[in-house]
């Protein structure tokens, strides 16, 4: 015959074990009903060419059109984009490079995050065109003669373009 602390002592344990079980079980419930509940943040966009420059920002802000290059100075593909829009510099065609170490904070002001980031603005700082990595000379010469050209539409300036 068993005895009666034999039989409370396996009761115990029994308990203890399925407690145990009881317990991981519920935990596990939580967890999944909490994970279901919460929702993902939304995604924010990156890499967003801005809108509007503040013209007393840069240099020659009496220029009519502004070209800026928003660069670092590890990005080799930054200083091709430089190159290629330093040679728009005219009387009317003022041309900044904003590198990172140098000009953080223009680079935080208008929250750049990806570069190359180039913009074409006008007289008013209004990017009339943007573009976010590699650009061909080609092309960069286009998007600043269709921003000059009087006879088109400013429409067909405004290109926001990414890579």
């Amino acid at each position: 015959m068993m005895s009666n602390s034999f039989v409370f002592a396996l009761t115990t344990d029994v308990v203890a074990r399925f407690g145990a079980v009881a317990v991981a079980i519920v935990v596990a419930a939580l967890v999944s009903w909490r994970r279901r509940s919460t929702t993902s943040a939304p995604t924010q966009p990156r890499g967003a060419v801005p809108a509007q420059l503040d013209r007393a920002d840069f240099v020659a802000s009496k220029a009519s059109w502004l070209v800026v290059t928003f660069t670092s100075s590890t990005c080799e593909t930054c200083a091709d984009v430089a190159r290629k829009a330093a040679v728009l510099a005219s009387r009317e065609v003022a041309v900044q490079e904003v590198e990172y170490l140098r000009d953080r904070a223009l680079h935080d002001r208008y929250r750049i995050d990806a570069v190359p980031t180039l913009v074409i603005a006008d007289a008013n700082g209004v990017v009339r065109y943007g573009h976010l990595g590699p650009v061909s000379a080609t092309d960069l010469w286009a998007a600043m003669a269709r921003c000059r050209n009087p006879e088109l539409a400013v429409a067909q300036c405004e290109q926001h373009e990414s890579r």
